[in-house]
């Protein structure tokens, strides 16, 4: 489970070479990246709410911790009881580009810069990006975006350099508790799965998967998560849905409306001819 250490964030942007995009205090929350863009493809959001934990064991399905006799300091509440804690908890995810099964992006970029690798996985070429900026706009979950200095679209690659070297990508190297976990996706469900089914069994009813679902209306994710609340609460849209899916049938209009418009003008002009 994520603990919102951020180290997915920095590993990506070392690996990367992503510029810094500020450390301004947004006095929002602990959260100072704020959201995904052209220089965060990894984002940790803190999602503070003044509500109860209720059964939830963060000990589930993991081993008792080991005493190292390192010097530690009381846990908030300990000292008080259950009744001077307070209701609070924090939902913390690592958010990243979800790498749709049907890529809106893809299908709308008129350069061909943004292609599906031998993996799954959808990247920018920045040398190919002319920077219109289309992919932006069609993304369904805001990942996508230019930089201010060049114009051109940035994003998540799923470190592909890595991962044709038969290595991890740098954020789930870096993630000390296997929040992100990378592998085969059919394998990664099956162990999201389980992972649901534990929680629930914890009284955690919350809990639900996001994005693993290939009937969704992106056809699936190659990134999805393991939310315990709304995906609206950690900024992802509920019902995401691939903006190009109705483009065949606007087009078949727009065919029919071309038709019918040349019928009638030569209509019009064979009668003017009479």
């Amino acid at each position: 489970m994520c603990i919102g250490c951020k180290a997915c964030e920095v590993a990506c942007k070392e690996w990367n070479a992503v510029p810094e995009d500020g450390l301004d205090f947004t006095a929002m929350s602990f959260d100072n990246s704020v959201g995904l863009g052209a220089d965060t493809w990894r984002h940790v959001a803190f999602v503070e709410q003044r509500r109860p934990l209720g059964h939830q064991d963060p000990g589930v399905g993991r081993p008792a911790p080991v005493d190292l006799g390192m010097p530690s300091l009381e846990l908030p509440g300990a000292s008080t009881g259950e009744d001077g804690r307070g209701e609070f908890r924090w939902l913390m995810a690592s958010d990243v580009c979800k790498h749709c099964t049907s890529a809106a992006c893809l299908d709308v970029c008129p350069t061909g810069a943004l292609f599906r690798t031998e993996f799954g996985t959808v990247v920018v070429q920045q040398d190919i990006c002319n920077g219109c900026g289309y992919c932006v706009s069609a993304c369904p979950y805001g990942v996508i975006d230019r930089r201010e200095d060049d114009g051109r679209a940035w994003k998540c690659t799923m470190c592909y350099d890595r991962i044709g070297d038969g290595l991890e990508p740098a954020c789930a190297k870096a993630c000390p508790t296997d929040s992100i976990q990378f592998g085969n996706l059919d394998e990664l469900r099956e162990r999201a799965a389980s992972r649901l089914e534990a929680l629930h069994g914890a009284g955690v009813s919350s809990a639900r998967l996001y994005g693993e679902d290939p009937g969704d209306g992106v056809g699936g994710n190659a990134a999805f998560f393991l939310l315990l609340d709304e995906p609206e609460v950690y900024g992802m849209p509920p019902d995401p849905v691939v903006t190009t899916r109705d483009l065949p049938s606007m087009w078949a209009h727009a065919g029919v409306a071309a038709v019918a418009l040349l019928v009638g003008a030569a209509a019009a002009f064979a009668g003017r001819r009479r």
